[in-house]
């Protein structure tokens, strides 16, 4: 069955789901082992939310969800296929990408198999609303690499907050929050980390979706035009959080950092 042939939502998917001490309990074992990254897929499995599956129906529904579904380009294949991209210059999103994913020893493959820790592939369900959440996470990385934010524990949490006003995922905001808490209670620094992530928020609330970016023609671009195409804001707080943090003899404050969101 071609993609496009699926049902958009399966008989047995659930839309909606709040359940708080799932969610405190999973996030827990995230603060213990910052690289445990398949807690930030059932953090956000205990808190769905209907308006990130609306968000997903109405884009699938739209002429770019169409054509993207028709092409169904493996999204993880093309990222780590870097010899794909060495005709892309230095500036471009590609070449930023590459290095990006190279420095912090990261591959796109990598997320896909810690999402299936948490979901074997078996268990998922053949649907459309499937697909669209298997962007979310198959562009993390990207969202990384365009708006600028590291995997340095407040660029995680920053991130977080951006990605919330993308997808709307209330798990990704607790994450986003409690883990700028668990930073500031570890540290005690003076940096404004909350207003760092709360920045996040307004840049991502600004941008256009970047999930439902064409990923190869983006990676062709120049990253500072694809910034100003996709209206990705500066994070001006997030760095002046960094400039604190390095006063305050923290470093990268690499101290909760989940690769996923």
């Amino acid at each position: 069955m071609a993609l496009i042939d699926l049902p958009l939502v399966h008989p047995e998917r659930k839309t909606v789901g709040f359940r708080p001490l799932k969610t405190w309990g999973h996030f827990r074992k995230l603060v213990a082992d910052k690289e445990d990254t398949a807690q930030v897929f059932h953090i956000i499995e205990a808190t769905k939310s209907r308006k990130s599956h609306q968000q997903g129906w109405d884009f699938m529904g739209s002429e770019q969800g169409q054509r993207l579904l028709r092409e169904d380009v493996d999204i993880p294949t093309i990222l780590d296929d870097h010899d794909r991209w060495a005709d892309c210059g230095p500036n471009s999103v590609a070449q930023h990408y590459i290095r990006f994913m190279k420095r912090e020893g990261l591959s796109a493959a990598g997320l896909v198999a810690e999402s299936h820790r948490w979901m074997p592939p078996e268990k998922r369900l053949p649907d459309l609303t499937e697909w669209y959440f298997e962007r979310l996470r198959d562009t993390h990385d990207l969202f990384h690499v365009l708006t600028s934010y590291g995997r340095d524990a407040l660029g995680e949490q920053a991130l977080l907050g951006f990605s919330y006003e993308q997808n709307h995922n209330p798990g990704v905001l607790f994450i986003a929050y409690a883990g700028a808490r668990e930073i500031k209670k570890a540290i005690g620094t003076k940096a404004p980390l909350y207003a760092a992530v709360k920045e996040g928020r307004e840049l991502g609330r600004a941008a256009d979706k970047l999930a439902h970016m064409d990923v190869e023609a983006v990676m062709r671009e120049d990253i500072d035009e694809a910034r100003a195409r996709l209206n990705i804001g500066e994070p001006v707080i997030y760095r002046e959080c960094l400039a604190i943090l390095e006063a305050e003899g923290h470093g990268c404050c690499d101290l909760l950092a989940p690769q996923a969101a």
